[in-house]
């Protein structure tokens, strides 16, 4: 993907929450991703794809298909953990996070990677083409669109997202490899939805609109035209405040591991999913982790409730029962009634 060509995320006007799921993703890969639904020419693709002109740089094993980290064996490949074992030094090297794209027409062989059959029948010896879910090992995988893809795929880069590891199996033979990515899908609810059990899968979402502020939206016509006429002197205009916003990213991610959850808060969260009606645990768990990095963001050492309350409807809205064709309605007055007793 050429960054140069990309309107740059810190300059996108308005929805604020679709830019704070994401990075708030960046900040802390374990709350789940995050789906972003909305009728077209809201921003939805240009904001994920903009965000490579934010990533931050990672540590990876030199040659290794798999952009293992070496600091965590436990996460790596076969080869790179064979290597580990017996002693072999892991050449590090420093590399960006990049948007790894997963096009609507790709096969289960193109995602999940092929085992060669013939090879290993021959030689005795494994030999495996990596896929898309490779690729996307500690980077940002994106799919447009997610809602008209094959129910299959979806299902196999869910499982991988939840186990970090990615499972190829051809006629007895196994193969697996380290695939922790932070899931990204932009989606227009007219084209279709998203069968409600994956939709609880991410762990954050949001629903975006066309600004109907006209001051707004004459803002973000002058900025379309200036970037349109001269990309390059557009994006070195605002490379500054880009740069400024990754390394609030980087130091978030530094400092999250010491951010402080109370037991209290603790118990708001279970009390909010309760009220709410939501099933399972993943949402009270999702709903602390997402606080703890928008503290971490905020450069706080301690989630407070005013965290709980601002990130509240991302992992919620999505999870909530309603009936088919229905909109779901995120009652802040029911919000507040839990934080108020705490």
């Amino acid at each position: 993907m050429d960054t140069k060509e990309i309107f740059p995320f810190t300059q996108i006007v308005g929805q604020e929450k679709m830019k704070k799921a994401l990075l708030l993703n960046i900040v802390d890969p374990s709350i789940g991703g995050v789906l972003i639904r909305g009728e077209k020419g809201t921003a939805k693709s240009t904001a994920v794809r903009s965000l490579e002109q934010i990533l931050p740089h990672i540590l990876v094993v030199d040659g290794c298909s798999f952009n293992c980290n070496p600091e965590y064996p436990r996460k790596m490949c076969t080869e790179c953990y064979e290597k580990y074992t017996k002693g072999v030094e892991l050449k590090k090297v420093t590399t960006r996070m990049k948007v790894v794209e997963l096009p609507l027409s790709a096969t289960e062989d193109r995602v999940s990677g092929t085992l060669d059959l013939e090879h290993i029948l021959k030689i005795g010896e494994k030999r495996f083409e990596p896929g898309v879910l490779a690729r996307a090992n500690e980077n940002l995988l994106y799919i447009d669109e997610i809602n008209l893809l094959d129910d299959h795929i979806v299902d196999i880069l869910l499982d991988s997202a939840a186990m970090g590891r990615n499972y190829v199996e051809r006629e007895g033979v196994s193969f697996s490899h380290p695939s922790r990515f932070i899931l990204v899908g932009t989606m227009n609810p007219e084209e279709g939805e998203m069968r409600p059990q994956l939709l609880d899968r991410f762990g954050l979402s949001v629903d975006v609109k066309g600004e109907s502020n006209f001051k707004i939206r004459s803002e973000i016509i002058s900025r379309r035209l200036k970037f349109d006429s001269d990309p390059d002197m557009y994006l070195e205009e605002f490379s500054e405040e880009s740069e400024r916003l990754r390394k609030i990213i980087i130091s978030a991610r530094n400092i999250i591991k010491d951010v402080q959850i109370s037991n209290q808060l603790i118990e708001v969260a279970a009390k909010i999913s309760i009220v709410f009606g939501l099933d399972g645990h993943r949402a009270d768990i999702t709903l602390i982790r997402a606080a703890r990095a928008n503290a971490a963001f905020e450069g706080r050492h301690e989630v407070t409730k005013k965290d709980l309350k601002e990130i509240a409807i991302l992992v919620l809205l999505h999870r909530l029962k309603r009936r088919p064709f229905e909109e779901a309605i995120f009652d802040t007055e029911e919000l507040e009634r839990c934080l108020a007793g705490f």
